[in-house]
């Protein structure tokens, strides 16, 4: 009876450990840092930033134009004018201020 105890006992460990090996490889593969979870949030932050990415490019190339506006090469006299004025804080005498 002996015998035939040890087996049954060393294949119960057996099948324990590897159920639990299992289970934390499952969870590892669901929670863990390369796992499903992370991936989804990896991919939408990327969405994020690529949203980001096109506010910042269309911000730049409103700058861009305002800078050839007023460059040497091309001067746009509307453009300085109303900087000038902005900056400045200037009028011209026939303008009336509505604030």
């Amino acid at each position: 009876m002996n015998r035939t105890a040890r087996p049954a006992l060393a294949t119960f460990l057996f099948f324990a450990v590897a159920f639990a090996m299992a289970i934390y490889f499952t969870f590892a593969a669901v929670q863990g840092d390369f796992g499903l979870f992370a991936r989804v949030e990896i991919e939408a932050e990327g969405e994020d930033l690529s949203i980001q990415l096109a506010s910042v490019q269309t911000d730049v190339e409103i700058m861009e134009n305002l800078t050839k506006r007023l460059s040497d090469d091309y001067l746009d006299l509307d453009l300085l004018d109303e900087q000038t004025r902005k900056v400045l804080g200037m009028l011209r005498p026939d303008e009336i201020v509505i604030r």
